[in-house]
């Protein structure tokens, strides 16, 4: 019978096949052991090492130091439909606990219009609160708890503003959009800005950061890597969508202290009563009317027993008809306080921001064409309307 070469071939393929698994099975070749299967292996940090920078130390630390001392603060306010029908909206913000009697620091535009407060603090637990006293000139208020345990309020220390160097690292602490204790950071991006404030008055000596600060944010901190307060968050410019973009401001701790402890003690701040009404002066004025100045505030009333009237600074004497309008002109010129110029009446306010009754001032005036230099001792208006000028 002649052989045929294929069955040759499957009857050597199998035979090479089984002798492979007989010398695997009994290990009849040396060497030619099982091999284990192989799992990946990882690296890990010795035991009780860090494996966190200094400089995320850093936030670890402040974060847990300031943390217990941010609250957060829900407004409710009653609005009424277009049948006069009342319904309830909410809006919330932040807020810095300032010491054990349970006063809280936050915005003046958190707290604004409220008809009813809660505030939670971070282990969940919520007590009401009550406006204390608002200053809306620097959009800052205080507000107290009730009957909130002294043992579960954690005061925030509150720093020194003036010595803020541009670059300096910052940390922002709040409840952006809700989400509780949140923190961002990021450096002073400049010092001495000019801010108007949501109720349009012009803020002096904020600070600019660009530690992400959201809808939410208001009230809370801006703390240095001491875990020190030195300002309170309080807006951001923004793009049409209303998040961050880097450029955010913060009421700085000197103006904190200042007013906080007034409203606290007060329940406003006292301001000076500095008893003028007048006219802004521009070009066109000033061409018309002869005056010896472009700039300034021209007087046309002094109030009596103000700051300026037991100065010796005058009103008007007569009033004369510009275009529409009727004008009092005759009195002083105020141009200058304390070396400052004055051109507007906000100026005239924020110059006056940081004094206090019984602080002096030097005002510049002119008199006609003459120039001259008054002292004037601030007093306090006897009605106590702290927003007059």
């Amino acid at each position: 019978m002649k052989p045929h070469p294929v069955r040759n071939l499957i009857i050597v393929i199998i035979l090479t096949c089984a002798a492979t698994i007989v010398v695997i099975r009994w290990n009849l070749i040396p060497g030619f052991d099982k091999q284990e299967t192989l799992n990946p292996t990882f690296a890990f940090a010795p035991a009780g090492q860090s494996s966190l920078s200094s400089d995320e130390e850093i936030n670890v630390r402040v974060y847990n130091q300031v943390s217990p001392g941010v609250v957060n603060i829900t407004k409710t306010a009653i609005e009424y439909d277009w049948f006069l029908a009342p319904y309830p909206t909410e809006a919330t913000g932040s807020g810095c606990v300032l010491d054990r009697d349970g006063n809280v620091l936050t915005n003046y535009h958190v707290v604004r219009d409220a008809d009813r407060l809660e505030v939670s603090l971070p282990d969940q637990s919520k007590f009401g609160a009550k406006i204390l006293g608002y200053d809306e000139q620097n959009d800052l208020a205080v507000i107290r708890l009730e009957n909130a345990p002294r043992d579960r309020l954690y005061p925030i220390a509150l720093g020194e503003s003036s010595t803020l160097k541009v670059g300096q690292k910052v940390l922002a602490i709040g409840n952006p959009f809700g989400y509780q204790n949140t923190l961002t950071v990021g450096i002073i991006s400049a010092l001495n800005r000019r801010l108007q404030s949501q109720n349009g008055v012009l803020v002096d000596n904020v600070i600019q950061t660009d530690a992400a600060i959201n809808p939410g944010n208001s009230g809370g901190p801006l703390l240095n890597t001491a875990g020190e307060m030195v300002g309170i968050n309080t807006s951001i410019f923004t793009d049409r969508g209303g998040g961050n973009i880097g450029i955010g401001f913060a009421i700085p701790a000197n103006t904190i202290r200042r007013v906080a402890t007034e409203l606290i003690r007060e329940g406003r701040v006292i301001r000076p009563w500095f008893g003028i009404e007048g006219y802004e002066i521009n070009a066109d004025l000033a061409s018309a009317l002869d005056l010896p100045v472009t700039k300034g505030i021209l007087i046309a009333r002094v109030e009596r027993g103000s700051s300026v009237d037991r100065a010796g600074i005058r009103g008007a004497t007569e009033r004369v008809r510009w275009y529409n309008h009727r004008i009092y002109v005759g009195g002083d010129i105020l141009t200058e306080i304390d070396g400052n110029p004055i051109s507007s009446r906000e100026e005239l306010r924020l110059a006056l921001e940081s004094k206090r009754p019984g602080d002096t001032i030097q005002v510049t005036i002119y008199r006609g064409q003459s120039k001259m230099k008054k002292t004037v001792p601030l007093v306090e208006d006897p009605r106590r309307r702290s927003t007059r000028l």
